[in-house]
């Protein structure tokens, strides 16, 4: 799977030091080559929750399982 900026991914394991649970919905706000991935994950109300720098066996393209 090929990763773009701004992609909505889905946080594949719980990120306890960063308050995260698998199954967080986040935003890639920048790519580092090869494999570091920055995420944006926010609160409800919009707020930044974390950003964290992850691999991308560390996260899933977010997407509807019902669309076929």
């Amino acid at each position: 799977m090929t990763f773009q900026l701004l992609d909505v991914v889905v946080l594949a394991r719980d990120r306890p030091e960063d308050g995260l649970i698998a199954g967080d919905l986040g935003t890639i706000v920048e790519i580092h080559a090869p494999d570091a991935i920055a995420v944006e994950f926010v609160n409800p109300s919009g707020r930044t929750k974390a950003l964290v720098i992850l691999q991308p066996s560390d996260i899933r393209e977010a997407g509807d399982p019902y669309v076929g």
